[in-house]
């Protein structure tokens, strides 16, 4: 059985977020995941590693604060979803949902989650029930929206991608802890069978709002 891809995190920024760093055990090839801010501390997460490339989850502020001073330093691509706005953030590779990403000897399989923003992706560890779901969801609730139609995307995103991941999946979000899916489970799918009209905005599961 291979040894699972090591997973390290640190929080960066005044919110804080969660920045991410991959690595392969065999190879030692690593992704970066959401440079958000604190160079520094980001290098921290690599040490020991051979870095391959800059992923981003999506291309709000917070998660890529960072990003020009870690491309500069690291001399690396960066990868992201393929949506029009992302031109001022200039990535070296676009993918798409269903896209297979290299680490070290590993693959990671990107789900195309929109709701939260258009470019927003969950990247699952191939072979692993873990996920890191940027601001598609986290232990409380899913990310905020900023209209009725982002929020029922939201919606839709939580029933065709994450629903399906087995309860025994880990999810590592964009902000706060990581949790097992199985145990938000019945909240979710509660959250899902509600008439929730026209709101959008920050929600929890329990409140719907």
């Amino acid at each position: 059985m291979p040894r699972p891809l090591i997973l390290r995190q640190a929080g960066v920024g005044p919110w804080p977020m969660n920045a991410y760093a991959l690595i392969c055990p065999e190879s030692g090839g690593a992704a970066l995941i959401d440079p958000g801010a604190e160079p520094e501390t980001l290098m921290g997460l690599l040490e020991g590693a051979r870095p391959e490339r800059i992923l981003l989850t999506h291309s709000h502020p917070d998660h890529v604060g960072a990003l020009d001073a870690m491309r500069r330093r690291l001399a690396l691509p960066v990868w992201a979803y393929d949506a029009p706005h992302l031109g001022g953030l200039r990535p070296d590779h676009a993918f798409g949902d269903g896209a297979r990403i290299p680490v070290g000897r590993r693959q990671l399989r990107v789900r195309h989650a929109p709701g939260h923003i258009e470019d927003q992706v969950c990247l699952e560890l191939e072979g692993e029930a873990r996920v890191i779901v940027g601001d598609t969801l986290f232990e409380g609730g899913p990310g905020r929206t900023w209209s009725a139609a982002g929020f029922r995307t939201t919606l839709e995103t939580l029933r065709r991608v994450v629903l399906p991941w087995p309860d025994a999946t880990r999810c590592y979000p964009g902000h706060g802890p990581s949790f097992r899916l199985g145990d938000h489970r019945p909240a979710i799918e509660a959250f899902l069978a509600r008439d929730h009209g026209d709101f959008f905005g920050d929600a929890t599961w329990e409140s719907g709002r």
